[in-house]
């Protein structure tokens, strides 16, 4: 599920921790592993510990997905015909809309081989497999928002964040420069960091917005 509001990509859907499956076909086996991953050195660490760890198998083919709105991936064939292996790995990781995942397929020869469009089908079922097992999880897009604030508005502040629930990352009372572009001239008294959901965080720099629309001079700003 993707949540998406005046064009903000809010949310997306993941696999949490690892998965196992497995599919035979002529004698061929074909082991399948799934990954929750965030970068592509990662990927490239386990894709290595899972070669070494099935060194005598023909193949270790795989395919990943990263980033929120789903822009960087890779297939990988590993020796197998071009487009049999890591093009039907990545179609079943989009077809159920997954990010930030790896699969990695390990063969076994059989000693029969499968032909194109054999091999399509078994790398296509071994992933349905594993991602069948895996365990598919919704993230969301998060970020954090500085509000600057004086005491009097501290109420208004409070309340906001009491309707809206964002985390609480940082509380401080002390004497805060106007940030860049503010037309101010003495320090705010107090200064708190939010971290939520964009959806979440858009509501409350408009929310924020509607205190400061009547205001020649500001006793709050906010920087994201």
């Amino acid at each position: 599920m993707e949540c998406m509001e005046e064009g903000i990509l809010d949310s997306y859907l993941t696999v949490n921790g690892t998965a196992e499956g497995e599919y035979s076909e002529k004698r061929s086996k074909f082991y399948a592993f799934s990954f929750h991953v965030e970068n592509t050195e990662q990927i490239k660490s386990i894709v290595a510990d899972v070669q070494k760890k099935y060194y005598d198998a023909r193949h270790v083919c795989y395919a990943y997905m990263l980033g929120p709105e789903r822009l960087e991936w890779r297939v990988n064939d590993n020796g197998e015909p071009s487009g049999t292996a890591g093009k039907p790995i990545l179609g079943q990781i989009n077809s159920r809309g997954l990010t930030d995942v790896l699969v990695a397929v390990v063969r076994y020869f059989g000693g029969v081989k499968l032909g194109t469009s054999g091999l399509i089908e078994a790398y296509r079922q071994a992933t349905v497999e594993v991602l069948n097992n895996a365990e598919i999880v919704t993230r969301y897009v998060e970020k954090n928002i500085t509000i600057f604030f004086d005491y009097p508005v501290m109420n208004e502040v409070m309340k906001l964040v009491k309707e809206y629930s964002p985390a609480v990352v940082l509380q401080e009372y002390d004497s805060y420069l106007p940030p860049e572009g503010i037309n101010r001239t003495q320090n705010f008294d107090c200064k708190i960091v939010l971290r939520s959901r964009l959806t979440t965080i858009s509501a409350i720099t408009a929310a924020l917005d509607k205190i400061l629309e009547p205001q020649v001079v500001p006793n709050l700003a906010y920087e994201q």
